[in-house]
């Protein structure tokens, strides 16, 4: 009974403030937990668990010398998961930075110019699609991904559809690696990009596919990939992949890529199924 009432008691005493301050702390553990999962930082905090039980145990049971290895090592490692969790750390800045009460979007264009770059952006890749010849777009927004583009070719060309498929045709130059496309114009050609580490990805997905979203797992890009052997196109955001994309479907995701003000998904984080 004496438990019973003080627990009674204890909620009886909760006000709006302690409303507030538990939502709020609710709020940031969820989007904690959502910057980690499916990510290797995912395992070390499952490690670090395990680590904290053992040291609670070793206490409780008196084995000093364990006890004392385990307390310094965690010790040690909480310096040691500010090293670890660094591309985590990065995101979650990343995250905040991209405030809409800290930035405004980086694609300004008009409409009817909006609507003639992606035109010439789905032509192209539908056309690469029909020759199954790869292909790998980048498209940044509010993250700027200026370091990938030295890794690269410079063009600063305008966005075409001609431009596009000659970039991709194989055995030229630049075919092998990825256009970064910055508002409205092509920006570098042959970049290298860093590959995803998402350890859950299908085997049957290649290095055009793991490099598209390893750029969207470190910024908020937006990644179209086209596959060498199929043909399927794909797009990339958020680490998340779709795959089997019809041009219409493509256009809206490139449409919302432009326009982030829409808050809307980018597309249907469910793979989509079709016989190849």
């Amino acid at each position: 009974m004496l438990i019973l009432r003080q627990v009674i008691e204890m909620f009886l005493n909760i006000g709006v403030r302690d409303v507030i301050d538990m939502t709020i702390v609710a709020f940031v553990f969820y989007k904690l937990f959502m910057l980690i999962r499916e990510t290797r930082a995912e395992q070390l905090i499952k490690g670090l668990l395990v680590l904290l039980i053992a040291t609670k145990l070793s206490e409780w049971s008196r084995l000093y010398v364990t006890n004392w290895i385990l307390r310094n090592t965690m010790t040690l490692g909480m310096i040691a998961l500010l090293i670890v969790f660094q591309p985590e750390l990065r995101r979650a800045l990343e995250y905040i930075g991209r405030s809409k009460f800290l930035t405004k979007s980086i694609v300004e264009l008009a409409d009817e110019d909006l609507t003639q770059k992606i035109n010439e952006i789905v032509e192209a890749v539908v056309e690469l699609s029909k020759q199954k010849i790869g292909a790998l777009i980048i498209f940044e927004r509010e993250t700027g991904i200026g370091d990938l583009m030295e890794t690269g070719t410079r063009i600063n060309g305008d966005i075409s559809t001609g431009l596009l498929i000659n970039i991709f045709i194989p055995n030229t130059p630049l075919h092998d690696g990825a256009v970064i496309v910055r508002k409205d114009k092509i920006m570098a050609a042959g970049c290298v990009l860093p590959l995803s580490e998402n350890p859950h990805l299908s085997k049957t997905l290649g290095t055009r596919h793991r490099a598209g979203l390893g750029i969207t797992e470190r910024s908020d890009a937006v990644a179209v990939i086209v596959s060498e052997e199929t043909g399927a196109i794909s797009a990339a955001s958020d680490g998340k992949l779709s795959r089997f994309l019809d041009a219409k479907t493509l256009r809206r995701i490139l449409k919302n890529a432009y326009k982030p003000e829409d808050q809307k998904p980018l597309f249907n984080w469910k793979w989509r199924q079709k016989d190849e």
